[in-house]
């Protein structure tokens, strides 16, 4: 979810008129004199929780929850929130209303792509056979049905997923699920706020988008986040906050400590990265104003319950922002600050293109928070890229037999970015969507080595978009062998959208997927009702290290609203592990 629709999507509303828009090897340029002041960060400040517990069993919250709203209800809440936000719009145009509801954004015509950006294109699908489907079943969305019944799903969808040894979460905007590996619900789905049941405070309140979802591999922990939209009234110490719920053991639906913490700024688009020393988390203050919070909290002591606290840095003038996620069970060596990524460019001053990677680096010290600081930005070159559709909010990927288009967030890179290690040799991937030469879009992936200290060093990168049409929203990982995945949506004028994976091997040619597409979810109807489209997708790693989840959105055939598909693929060469191991590469 993003700044200017939030009250609306926050509250269940799919609304057009609510989504108007606003070379290998080069060593990296340090955040000099000649950097925009504006991008660099600000000095970490320091706050405690302002709440937390330890919640009752999940599954007692969840078997105390509200019974799902009937159809009836769901057509009522609908319809009054439409008619709160007509009158809104009306009111904005002095009372009179001369479109209702207001046109969607003209469709953004690209410049052409530069000869350089062409060349790293992948036009033609890998020689290898598609992986072959490990696990395929209904997530979150329409025709979903679990032991609750069904819910209210709002658009977007907000996608999110964790994989643990056994079970599995699924979130979507404002809902939850449980299920075990062979997709069977074991409970849900329920409003999201659930997990916060009897908590002092907004966050067992009102349901809000944007929640994410994470399995801390190296805890064994299950980490929920979710973000305080709305303005929180006196005497509590900011406008807003952010609630974090960590499991107190490995069983999802077992008991939770549970905190919130005060926010100054808008805490829109969460991305959270798990990193020995903290729960990272990136946010951004809204779709008007370039302005970005790097955050922190005390992952030591939120496993043990203990009172906590999160440090933050405001960096004005940056992209979204997307903190390292560790993929395995190896740790970066001892020291090593946490890395935020961002993609160039900055959409509301129209420069919708770029030829770097910027990156800062969090040291937080919670011993002596005095000492803790964020570097940067500092820029690593790599192909020029122009975002797909000039960026989010615009109408983007035709679909077929319609005029609605749909967006691709084409200004920001997408979760996770993916921190791996194997012995000596550290890397991290990242995924945005651009433009192509064929006049569609492509998923454009990255692959850094981290030097000491801290330092990314481009290894490979291509854009995948092999047969034209539109391939966009990835989500990468990769694999205890060293493989990799790029999950990703794929429409177009000829083909309603839906999710595909492909993946390269590891030891494969350099800057191309090795695989052929795999269908996970075909699209059989157009959405017509918004053109926000899901926000984001999720891959994960599954504990074994070798076992690579992902979801995202499709409609069904004559459906109005999104259904979600979740998907696992297994790519040969890669050995699953077998209980708890810490070594490199095991």
């Amino acid at each position: 979810m993003t700044g200017a629709k939030t009250t609306a999507l926050a509250l269940g509303l799919a609304l057009p008129f609510l989504t108007t828009a606003c070379s290998h090897g080069q060593r990296p340029r340090t955040a000099a004199a000649n950097q925009p002041a504006t991008m660099v960060p600000g000095p970490v400040t320091v706050q405690g929780a302002v709440a937390h517990d330890t919640s009752a069993p999940l599954a007692q919250l969840i078997a105390q929850a509200p019974p799902p709203l009937s159809r009836q209800a769901m057509r009522a809440r609908r319809a009054k929130y439409i008619a709160m936000f007509r009158a809104r719009y009306a009111a904005k145009h002095h009372g009179k209303m001369p479109h209702w509801p207001p046109p969607p954004p003209k469709h953004a015509i690209p410049p052409p792509v530069t000869g350089e950006a062409a060349a790293i294109e992948q036009t033609r699908p890998g020689p290898r056979p598609a992986a072959r489907l490990v696990a395929s079943f209904t997530g979150l969305g329409a025709g979903f049905r679990g032991p609750r019944g069904t819910g209210y799903f709002h658009n977007p969808s907000d996608n999110s997923l964790a994989v643990g040894p056994r079970d599995i979460i699924q979130t979507v905007n404002s809902e939850l699920a449980v299920f075990n590996e062979s997709g069977k619900v074991l409970y849900g789905p329920v409003p999201t706020k659930t997990v916060f049941s009897g908590f002092p405070g907004p966050c067992g309140v009102t349901d809000f988008g944007d929640v994410v979802v994470r399995y801390d591999q190296l805890a064994d922990r299950w980490v929920l986040v979710l973000p305080i939209f709305r303005k929180i009234k006196p005497p509590t110490p900011a406008p807003y906050g952010m609630c974090f719920a960590v499991s107190a053991t490995s069983n999802p639906l077992g008991r939770y400590y549970r905190y919130q913490f005060p926010r100054a700024l808008f805490p829109d688009y969460p991305r959270l990265g798990v990193w020995p020393n903290g729960y990272y988390l990136g946010t951004s203050s809204g779709d008007h104003v370039i302005q970005k919070h790097a955050c922190v909290v005390d992952r030591a002591a939120m496993l043990r319950g203990a009172p906590a606290s999160e440090q933050c840095s405001i960096i004005n003038g940056s992209n979204f922002l997307n903190p390292a996620d560790i993929e395995g069970y190896q740790t970066p060596p001892a020291g090593e600050p946490e890395l935020f990524l961002a993609a160039g460019g900055t959409q509301l001053k129209k420069i919708f293109h770029g030829h770097t990677v910027h990156y800062y680096r969090f040291h937080a010290n919670w011993k002596n928070p005095a000492r803790s600081r964020v570097t940067g930005p500092f820029k690593v070159a790599v192909a020029p890229y122009h975002y797909l559709c000039n960026g989010q909010l615009t109408s983007c990927v035709p679909q077929p037999g319609v005029k609605t288009r749909l967006d691709a967030q084409g200004d920001k890179l997408m979760q996770p970015v993916v921190y791996r290690r194997f012995g000596k040799r550290q890397v991290v991937l990242a995924v945005q969507s651009v433009n192509t030469a064929g006049g569609g879009g492509g998923v454009r992936w990255y692959e850094f080595q981290l030097q000491r200290p801290g330092r990314l060093r481009l290894l490979q990168q291509s854009t995948y978009a092999p047969g034209g049409g539109f391939r966009w929203m990835g989500s990468i990982g990769m694999d205890r062998h060293g493989d990799i995945a790029l999950g990703y949506s794929y429409g177009g004028a000829k083909h309603f959208a839906g999710q595909r994976i492909t993946a390269q091997l590891a030891g494969s040619p350099k800057d191309e997927m090795t695989l052929k597409g795999t269908i996970l979810a075909r699209g059989q109807a157009a959405q017509t009702n918004t053109l926000r489209w899901e926000d984001y997708t999720t891959m994960d790693m599954a504990p074994n290290g070798c076992t690579f989840w992902y979801v995202g959105d499709y409609l069904r055939a004559h459906a109005k609203n999104y259904s979600t598909r979740i998907g696992a693929i297994q790519l040969p060469g890669c050995r699953p592990r077998r209980g708890r191991m810490m070594a490199a590469g095991k």
